[in-house]
């Protein structure tokens, strides 16, 4: 069996969640295999419920803008929220932001790391250009963002239409902007139900299957249980499944259906993204 060493054993408990015993019984279970101890806790119900991209270890903050066709996200770091909130800090996440954009830069190099250079050397506080992508898009299509907070969190939608001027419609652009707040609020992991990938439903219905296992049903019962679960689940982290966030009666595809049918016109997501300071970003 593999050595099971005190860092293998924190790696495990920082990505779950889980005790460090509870940590460290799923590793021997699992001969020292982490993608299978970590399986194995979530099996077990002991994996945390909280998502890791809530547990922030660095600061800073993240810029959202768009113009055109184009649109970026950005998140520059920083040592202190002292400074993630300095005037000059808040002025070099929007100058990047605004590069990105004009030379269509999708990712840190050189020129914007030299510009995170020249204010460490002012405010002498350690920084670093974590995230910048860039986002391009159609005539008939059109992008919302928002940024919470202090710039803890920003979001960015893609819409497509049958045509370009239902973007001009007032209830179409109302609903973009509350798609962008709605991504802040539900941070999904997927867009819809067909754009989740194949082995993270086989995953989730194996975990259900282990879950629904140790009840006392029959085979039948248990398969309609797992199928519920697995529904249930998938319509949580779908954004077009989730409940909308101005309205909760209704799913976030079901109020863009009407809200469409308004305007005269249709209406999909492209895509959704998000970044949140100190985490990794998610987009779709």
């Amino acid at each position: 069996m593999a050595t099971i060493t005190a860092d293998i054993v924190k790696r495990l408990r920082d990505l779950t969640g889980a005790g460090m015993m509870d940590c460290k019984n799923a590793l021997v279970k699992a001969n020292g295999d982490f993608d299978a101890a970590d399986r194995l806790l979530k099996e077990m119900g002991l994996a945390a419920v909280a998502k890791r991209q809530d547990r922030a270890t660095d600061n800073g903050r993240v810029f959202v803008k768009v113009s055109g066709n184009k649109a970026v996200l950005v998140e520059l770091s920083c040592e202190t929220d002292f400074v993630a909130g300095n005037e000059q800090f808040v002025e070099l996440g929007e100058k990047i932001a605004t590069v990105a954009l004009e030379k269509g830069y999708g990712e840190p190099n050189d020129e914007l790391n030299a510009m995170v250079t020249d204010l460490i050397t002012i405010i002498k506080e350690n920084m670093a250009l974590k995230s910048v992508r860039l986002f391009e898009f159609g005539a008939n299509e059109y992008a919302s963002s928002y940024v919470h907070g202090n710039g803890s969190l920003a979001t960015l939608v893609i819409f497509k239409a049958d045509r370009a001027d239902l973007f001009l419609n007032e209830q179409v652009t109302e609903f973009t902007h509350d798609c962008a707040l709605h991504v802040a609020a539900f941070t999904p992991s997927f867009l819809d139900i067909p754009s989740v990938d194949p082995a993270y439903v086989k995953e989730q219905e194996e975990i259900f299957t282990v879950q629904v296992a140790k009840l006392d049903k029959p085979a039948k019962v248990q398969a309609g249980i797992v199928k519920g679960k697995l529904s249930k689940h998938l319509a949580e982290v779908c954004m077009v499944e989730q409940p909308f966030v101005k309205d909760d009666s209704l799913t976030v595809g079901k109020k863009m259906a009407e809200v469409a049918k308004a305007a005269g016109g249709t209406l999909a997501i492209r895509e959704f993204a998000f970044l949140r300071a100190g985490v990794a970003s998610c987009a779709v």
